[in-house]
């Protein structure tokens, strides 16, 4: 188990020059920090107040705004960076970090850049914590017209009164601004609008006793009569969704690719623990083998144990190798900004499709096999070393979107030339 550090990580001034790799120093103590009781705090399963403190401690809630010359902000390698490492010793707030920083660049996906600009100053200031989703349903499909949108807004003196509710993975409890997608009733029009969750009829229902990804955060927020600005319209989504520009439509992809690295840091996370645990636990069956007759000295020397470890390492090697590409792609897409054509975000979407493939079932087979190689450590689950909990969160994780779609699309792009949908749906 890491050893906790000895102070909580100091928390760099937002408008000071960070020094040259202060960011990977920052997320390793923060990393080390909740580890040290990830277990716990899992089984504790309370709303995650406390972790979002650690976060703001360490600055990383204003890490994704673009770098400028007094050193604010990184970009989204170092994100995606922070996300996996953070989120092997906590993928629940790994999660919660990954929903926020795409979030926080909904400004510049659905609006304006002076409109991003000022927001995002304002956001990395005040270590805003975002929670939200762009996605709305039945956009696509028509279904709206049939139930109604989940979220809608009635014109009002020159702004707009939301009603309606919405189900969300993370940060119902925590947030400090949502970002939401609603239609507006007057006019069928899909917008994307940020409120406050402070202001007076917003309700937030927590989710209790979640399989996996406990300290999300996850529940329901209900709104009744809210208020919002006109000035706090981020943008407007087109009728037809396949009309939105190539780069609004980097934004689901942006969420996909940041959860993936959740995944991936799950898999890393269950390794390592794993490890330890595997050096120093004793025998729990008898040799019967000849292969075994070491394993009483150095129970690390057990040959099925060291094949099981390659395995699973190599699987790890395997997604991380996949990611990479998908990561830099996305990266270069987000730089490249509105001038990015239709071809580029095509070739961003298929890297990210087959990251989620590959990383989904790998962090599955290692999370499962994992839980195998350490069965009978303890009689039951409260008193065990606690590596269900990985299996749980990349099981929940995994859950939130099929590779299948993902998998059919790469193959019609490969076989037939398809481009991926051109859609801000997840």
């Amino acid at each position: 188990m890491p050893k906790k550090s000895a102070a909580a990580p100091a928390a760099p001034e937002v408008n000071a020059p960070p020094e040259d790799g202060i960011w990977p120093r920052v997320t390793r103590e923060l990393a080390d920090d909740l580890a040290v009781d990830a277990l716990v705090r899992d089984r504790a399963g309370k709303p995650p107040f406390d972790e979002i403190s650690r976060l703001r401690e360490a600055g990383l809630p204003a890490l994704l705004t673009p770098p400028d010359p007094l050193g604010r902000g990184s970009d989204w390698r170092t994100a995606c960076a922070v996300i996996r490492e953070i989120s092997a010793a906590d993928s629940s707030i790994g999660e919660l970090l990954a929903r926020h920083y795409v979030l926080s660049w909904s400004g510049r996906f659905f609006g304006t850049p002076e409109k991003a600009d000022g927001l995002e100053l304002r956001a990395a200031a005040e270590q805003w914590l975002w929670a939200g989703s762009t996605d709305i349903a039945g956009a696509e499909t028509g279904a709206e017209s049939e139930r109604g949108p989940e979220l809608a807004l009635t014109p009002a003196g020159g702004g707009y009164i939301l009603n309606g509710r919405k189900a969300f993975a993370a940060g119902v409890t925590v947030a400090d601004r949502l970002v939401l997608g609603a239609v507006c009733t007057a006019t069928g029009e899909s917008l994307i609008v940020l409120v406050d969750p402070a202001r007076p009829g917003v309700t937030a229902e927590p989710a209790h006793d979640r399989l996996g990804q406990r300290l999300t955060g996850a529940g329901s927020i209900g709104f009744d009569g809210v208020p919002v600005p006109a000035d706090h319209v981020l943008g407007a989504v087109p009728c037809d969704e396949h009309d939105a520009s190539p780069f609004a439509t980097l934004a689901p992809l942006a969420l996909r690719l940041a959860l993936v690295h959740v995944g991936l840091g799950i898999a890393e996370g269950a390794l390592a623990e794993a490890r330890d645990f595997s050096r120093t636990a004793p025998r729990t069956w008898a040799a019967t083998a000849a292969d075994n007759s070491g394993y009483a000295d150095r129970p690390g020397s057990d040959p099925y144990l060291l094949l099981a470890y390659g395995e699973l390492v190599a699987a790890a090697h395997t997604a991380a190798a996949v990611v990479e590409p998908a990561t830099e792609a996305l990266a270069r897409g987000l730089l490249i900004g509105r001038e990015l054509d239709v071809d580029e975000r095509t070739d961003i979407a298929v890297l990210v499709a087959a990251a989620e493939a590959v990383t989904s079932r790998s962090a599955m087979h290692i999370t499962t096999r994992i839980l195998e190689l350490t069965d009978g450590a303890a009689d039951s689950l409260a008193d065990g070393p606690g590596f269900d909990r990985f299996w749980r969160n990349a099981r929940v994780l995994t859950a939130q979107g099929s590779p299948t779609h993902r998998l059919r699309d790469i193959g019609d792009h490969y076989l037939n030339g398809t481009r991926p949908p051109l859609t801000l749906r997840i």
